[in-house]
């Protein structure tokens, strides 16, 4: 085994890991008695989009001379990787794991915008089919490529002599999950509690703080986990420290600015909205432009986050106050900084920005359109949302038969 797929197999067990992160994280924000059906959407993301990976969801993200993914060109083109499992050369499968490992956490990052108020088997529905309609081939759209390059829209679209920049999921994780997110809480509708400031507060603050430690451990294998060399993977690495560091300084002051207090919960939040901004810049920025980054996303997704408040859309645990608002400034800002084609860092023009502005928007409103019709029909047909009473009294004991704990 050489030593950058060792690497490689190390980072696809961090960023599986990121997933119970998530769960951890989400299940500390809501209610106790809604934390085991939070944490059980994380954990079903994790059974069912492994196996739909497996089975197809790596091949539609391997494009055609058309655009189109191999899977949806010819739906029966190395089923269940029976051809790619008997090649030794280069140990391909390794880099299928690590694909299904972003997969995973990209679908589970979805399900906290329907906190209190989803059912169970509709959400896997709808992950298995969003998966499969939007990742799979979104995936592909961004980092497809073959010998002569990139071979996705994404991957290939730039303004003059501009590229989509997205080193590890700027736009195919962060604004994709956020903008599908945004669809199911428009789709769904508000709580019938706990749709307030005063009632959204978290029932376990040292679960959050733990989830978002997790999360930072593992997103080093997220932003490293492709071998750049030394001086590369070192420049990530940095900035993975840096950014969400510098975030969660931004977050807290803006609390302490609107609340006059800076708050745990904040500084977990902080810390993860710079996580989501450096992601698509890590590998792009000179370590003073990361802290910037980091400092700028912290402080506007504090004030994201109060958005759902003014226009009326129920995300309950701010995936779009975080992951798309943070998944659109780590994108931009490339725009400005990014080494040698940002406006102010050698590229002297705004084509760098305007590529990055397009391929965002494009994903984001692909992603919303799709979610919108697959949650739409979902809750038109079988139902997406829990029955009120069974909101009201908690949805751990209707869908589950218990919980963590009952109040």
């Amino acid at each position: 085994m050489t030593d950058s797929t060792a690497w490689l197999l190390l980072s696809t067990a961090l960023v599986i890991f990121m997933t119970p992160g998530v769960a951890f994280f989400y299940g500390g924000l809501v209610k106790s008695k809604s934390v085991v059906s939070m944490m059980m959407l994380s954990f079903g993301s994790m059974g069912l989009v492994s196996v739909l990976w497996i089975l197809y969801g790596f091949n539609m993200g391997l494009l055609d001379g058309d655009g189109l993914g191999s899977f949806v060109a010819n739906p029966f083109s190395d089923f269940a990787l029976e051809d790619l499992s008997k090649v030794t050369d280069g140990s391909p499968l390794a880099g299928v794991a690590f694909g299904a490992s972003f997969a995973i956490i990209t679908v589970a990052l979805i399900s906290g915008a329907i906190a209190d108020r989803a059912r169970f088997w509709p959400w896997m529905l709808f992950a298995g089919v969003w998966a499969t309609t939007v990742y799979f081939l979104v995936q592909g759209w961004v980092w497809a490529f073959d010998d002569d390059g990139m071979t996705g829209w994404v991957g290939k679209f730039g303004f003059g002599d501009t590229a989509t920049m997205d080193w590890a999921g700027g736009t195919a994780v962060h604004i994709n999950a956020g903008a599908a997110a945004l669809a199911l809480a428009l789709v769904l509708g508000k709580r019938k509690v706990g749709f307030s400031k005063e009632e959204a507060q978290p029932h376990n603050v040292p679960l959050v703080l733990i989830g978002a430690a997790i999360l930072w451990f593992g997103w080093f294998g997220f932003n490293t986990g492709l071998n750049t060399g030394e001086a590369g993977a070192g420049l990530i690495f940095l900035n993975t420290i840096g950014a969400p560091a510098a975030a969660m300084i931004g977050w807290m002051l803006v609390e302490q600015f609107k609340e006059g207090k800076a708050t745990a919960v904040g500084a977990a939040s902080g810390a993860v909205a710079g996580l989501v901004a450096i992601t698509p810049a890590c590998a792009f920025l000179s370590p003073i432009w990361s802290l910037l980054l980091g400092l700028i996303a912290g402080a506007v997704c504090a004030f994201a986050i109060d958005l759902k408040f003014k226009l009326g859309f129920d995300d309950t645990l701010d995936v779009v106050g975080i992951h798309m608002v943070g998944g659109f400034i780590g994108c931009w800002f490339l725009g400005f900084f990014a080494t040698d084609t940002g406006l102010f860092t050698g590229g002297g023009n705004l084509n760098q920005l305007g590529t990055q502005v397009v391929t965002s928007l494009g994903v984001a409103a692909y992603s919303f359109v799709m979610a919108w019709v697959i949650g739409t029909v979902i809750e038109k047909t079988i139902g997406f949302r829990a029955k009120e009473e069974d909101e009201v009294a908690g949805i751990d004991l209707a869908l589950h038969g218990g919980g963590y704990a009952i109040d």
